[in-house]
């Protein structure tokens, strides 16, 4: 019942936003009672941070088991990355609008746990850069940093257009983002 609750609710507050979905709504549309909501919650913010958790959290598992997959070299590591990320967007699109959407409404103490994960995974993304600038991958002028946040940039924003069942595929559009990132788009 915890992992239907949250799917309806991911549902709702992507169509709503958090602020205009009640907790009547989201039991409403499970035909339970509150009482079965707050067996499970605590309160509706709860909820949010249990969604923002499962996001990061498996984003987070999943880059590890790629920085730690020694056949990879970091243009690789890049690629993978990348292709995780507009990847989850096709498996778990609605939870990355509510992620980058509503992470607001969080409490400080609940949003300081979110960021530290989310500043985690832009670090480990850094590592990637400087270890590819180190060892000759990359460019040696490059600002590891800037960069960084560049891909996340690009990557991240792509939730909001990127269609899976669109013209092209997730891979694909990892494939041209990587390729730009890579290359530029200088003649």
């Amino acid at each position: 019942m915890k992992t239907k609750i949250t799917e309806h609710s991911i549902k709702l507050f992507e169509k709503r936003g958090f602020s205009d979905t009640s907790i009547q709504d989201i039991v409403d549309s499970l035909g339970v009672t509150k009482g079965t909501f707050y067996y499970y919650f605590s309160s509706k913010e709860e909820l949010l941070m249990n969604i923002h958790l499962g996001y990061i959290d498996g984003l987070l598992n999943r880059q590890e088991e790629i920085l730690q997959d020694s056949k990879f070299n970091n243009k690789e590591k890049l690629f993978e990355i990348v292709y995780m990320l507009i990847g989850s967007i096709k498996s778990k699109g609605t939870s990355a609008k509510i992620f980058f959407r509503e992470m607001r409404h969080l409490s400080e103490e609940r949003l300081v746990q979110i960021l530290d994960k989310r500043d985690r995974f832009r670090l480990n993304v850094e590592r990637v850069v400087r270890d590819g600038i180190e060892n000759g991958e990359f460019r040696p002028d490059l600002n590891a940093t800037i960069v960084t946040f560049g891909i996340l940039g690009v990557v991240n924003w792509s939730y909001q257009w990127f269609n899976p069942n669109g013209a092209s595929t997730d891979r694909e559009v990892a494939e041209i983002f990587v390729e730009m990132i890579l290359r530029g788009i200088e003649q």
